[in-house]
């Protein structure tokens, strides 16, 4: 695929298909993802990769964590809180370091994960795959972030959610850049 197709193509797809991705394809849009500019060759992300039974125990966290802030939270939002990271066979949690020396700001560091994401979800286009980058509160919650092994100050930047699109939504024209840009000569 041609990269300004792939770019100008690609699009969020929330529904997948349940069948189970081969690791191989999954470390492909890893190595993605680790392509991506950082400044001070930092490689500031961190990459957690959910599958099968790490999704469910993913889900439970979610769930407790929603019990403790909701004691009286019915059993039916538990079970649809539960049920969050099992909407695609693979979740890719995107995690950022805190900088390690000062010449790095925080900023930068966000910055690249973020970029490392962009690559992600480009390649998983490029191998018609679907994807979404979700975050909410999950990204901040520390129970969350205990689990996926990220400290409680350390930003998650994405979960993104990759499967066999199970329906593949209608392509649109997006907004240009024109009203976003100033020229300086």
């Amino acid at each position: 695929m041609e990269i300004f197709e792939a770019i100008h193509g690609r699009t969020t797809v929330s529904k997948v298909k349940a069948d189970a991705l081969p690791r191989e394809l999954v470390e492909q849009l890893l190595s993605a993802g680790a392509q991506a500019p950082n400044h001070h060759k930092a490689r500031p992300w961190r990459f957690v990769v959910l599958t099968g039974d790490g999704r469910k125990k993913l889900g439970d966290i979610m769930s407790a964590s929603f019990a403790d802030r909701n004691p009286a939270a019915p059993a039916e939002g538990l079970d649809k809180v539960r049920a969050l990271p099992l909407r695609a066979p693979v979740v890719i949690a995107v995690g950022a370091d805190k900088p390690a020396d000062e010449k790095t700001i925080e900023a930068e560091n966000l910055s690249a994960a973020a970029a490392a994401c962009q690559n992600i979800l480009l390649a998983a286009h490029a191998l018609g795959l679907g994807a979404i980058w979700r975050t909410g509160e999950w990204a901040r919650d520390a129970k969350v972030k205990g689990f996926l092994g990220f400290a409680e100050d350390q930003h998650i930047v994405a979960f993104i959610y990759i499967g066999h699109p199970d329906v593949m939504p209608e392509p649109y024209t997006r907004v240009g850049y024109e009203d976003r840009v100033t020229w300086v000569e």
